[in-house]
């Protein structure tokens, strides 16, 4: 008999914890609801905040977007599309430079082209050799606009080749542009 009052008091004992527990929890509710409420709100608003920030930085892909980045050292046709070569400066100069190279169609718009390479070359002259200076690039949060480094080896006239493959088809040209 002891031994099942034992078990009957450590029940109610239990059950007494629970009761308790459930209590505080209950009166504690409309709090925990009230800062829950709280925390809602603050991530939301956070989360509004990232998205119109993202959305007022994001690219301008309209006609009204600055495709060109500095000034324009050279303009290509290529097909229907023009190809602006363009630095900080407007001029190539001899040297290690940065370069942007724009793609834009008849209404200014930006036109992805895909895989582009821009070379410049310099035909052999007397004892000097032929120079082929390859201009790396690589794309930008723009369509059809990417940045580029070039190390033009000695000022003068160089052909400038230019050739792009991709969605917009494929395209080819030469320009000529004076390096200082």
């Amino acid at each position: 008999m002891c031994l099942l009052a034992a078990f009957i008091k450590a029940g109610w004992a239990r059950l007494c914890i629970r009761v308790c527990m459930l209590r505080i929890t209950l009166d504690y509710l409309p709090y925990m609801e009230i800062e829950m409420k709280r925390t809602v709100t603050v991530i939301g608003a956070a989360l509004i905040g990232t998205v119109l920030i993202a959305a007022a930085c994001g690219s301008k892909t309209g006609s009204n977007a600055n495709v060109a980045t500095g000034k324009v050292i050279k303009t290509a046709t290529v097909g229907n599309l023009t190809a602006t070569l363009s630095n900080s400066t407007g001029q190539l100069q001899q040297g290690d430079q940065k370069v942007m190279l724009a793609f834009t169609d008849s209404s200014g718009k930006p036109v992805e082209v895909g895989a582009v390479s821009l070379n410049f070359h310099m035909a052999q002259m007397g004892p000097m050799a032929e120079m082929n200076d390859a201009t790396t690039l690589t794309t930008t949060g723009t369509p059809g606009v990417y940045r580029g480094n070039v190390n033009i080896e000695v000022a003068g006239e160089w052909q400038g080749q230019l050739a792009y493959e991709g969605p917009a088809g494929n395209g080819k040209t030469t320009f000529t542009v004076t390096a200082r």
